[in-house]
């Protein structure tokens, strides 16, 4: 009796799974139309959409991958290659990568390989030949020969933002916004201003730095006054207290939120205030800055949408019918809050 129940219960263990035919009667329409839901057919009725929704959320469905796999040739699954683990940054980035990835219907695969570019090129190389992945999506650097080279079982797209040592590079390097700080800030009656610099090692720090010096010089407010920081709030301190007490900037643009937070500090050592006295500006829209006193202006980074893109950009590659992706905006905005405001007349 004890060896029927325990064989009774191994064999209970294992639900069924629930079939595409079922999940079509149970909408309503035919298997071909539920297999063109599961493509992502952007041309279905949206009622239909709806109602095959509703009924794989009902049946619990699942595709069968590997099936699908073996009648298609296609895995529905990417690999993402990310630079390594250990210095890794922004979660946004991954999380607009995989959004777009589920939006159409495939699962990712997140891998990180050590060494020189050449070998994790060496090891895209191997994944994609493998069949066991559509195509893979590289967030770390690759040769640049690997762009657009397409092996025959995987496409390869490369979107390398930041460097090993995550560094931002490309677009997330595009220090633009300063001008705007800067012009908006002279408009304000501001003339005379500080740049605290991030680490120089740091394409972006040395990207902010020279749009930050062209404006000034642009615009005639020279001197372009730059102090070399490395990213710390200790460096914004710094930079406040070695500044005279006469023709001292009013307005300290810095590299990102914890260098301004230092900058906040040091005029508050000095007995100045944020903006009478000061005004002050960062980078990053890091959360704490929206609940500073006063708010803290600053750069708004759209991770998010430089991870959505870059998917976007893969999913296009394997699926031309769907077209390119639409712009979803700019990667930068500025957030103007309390910390900036008119140039002091006694300054």
């Amino acid at each position: 009796m004890t060896n029927q129940g325990s064989t009774h219960d191994q064999g209970a263990a294992a639900p069924r799974r629930s079939t595409i035919w079922e999940v079509a009667k149970a909408a309503g329409v035919s298997h071909q139309t539920v297999s063109r839901y599961l493509r992502s057919d952007t041309k279905m009725r949206p009622e239909t959409i709806e109602r095959i929704s509703r009924a794989v959320a009902e049946l619990d469905y699942r595709p069968n991958l590997a099936a699908r796999s073996m009648r298609t040739r296609r895995s529905g699954r990417i690999a993402v290659l990310l630079p390594g683990v250990g210095s890794y940054g922004p979660p946004q980035i991954l999380g607009g990568v995989m959004e777009v990835a589920h939006e159409h219907g495939y699962t990712i695969e997140a891998f990180s390989v050590e060494g020189t570019p050449v070998d994790r090129f060496e090891r895209v190389l191997e994944l994609s030949d493998s069949g066991q992945v559509e195509g893979v999506l590289a967030l770390a650097p690759l040769p640049p020969e690997s762009e657009h080279r397409f092996p025959d079982r995987a496409a390869i797209v490369v979107s390398a933002d930041y460097d090993d040592k995550f560094r931002a590079v490309g677009e997330l390097a595009d220090g633009s916004p300063v001008a705007e700080l800067v012009e908006r800030l002279a408009q304000l009656g501001h003339r005379r201003f500080l740049h605290v610099t991030g680490a120089l090692d740091y394409a972006s720090a040395r990207g902010r730095r020279d749009v930050f010096v062209a404006t000034v010089e642009r615009l005639g407010l020279g001197p372009a006054l730059v102090h070399e920081g490395d990213w710390s709030a200790d460096a914004g301190r710094e930079a406040v207290l070695a500044l005279p007490d006469e023709g001292r900037p009013t307005a300290i643009i810095a590299g990102n939120d914890a260098s301004a937070a230092g900058v906040v500090q040091g005029a508050r050592e000095r007995g100045w205030s944020i903006p009478g006295d000061l005004s002050v500006t960062g980078w990053n829209n890091h959360l704490l800055g929206a609940y500073l006193a006063p708010t803290l202006t600053t750069v708004q980074v759209d991770h998010h949408r430089l991870g959505r893109a870059a998917m976007s950009r893969l999913v296009a590659t394997l699926r031309p019918e769907l077209g390119a992706a639409p712009s979803e905006g700019p990667l930068n905005t500025i957030i103007w809050r309390d910390s900036t405001g008119p140039a002091s007349s006694s300054a």
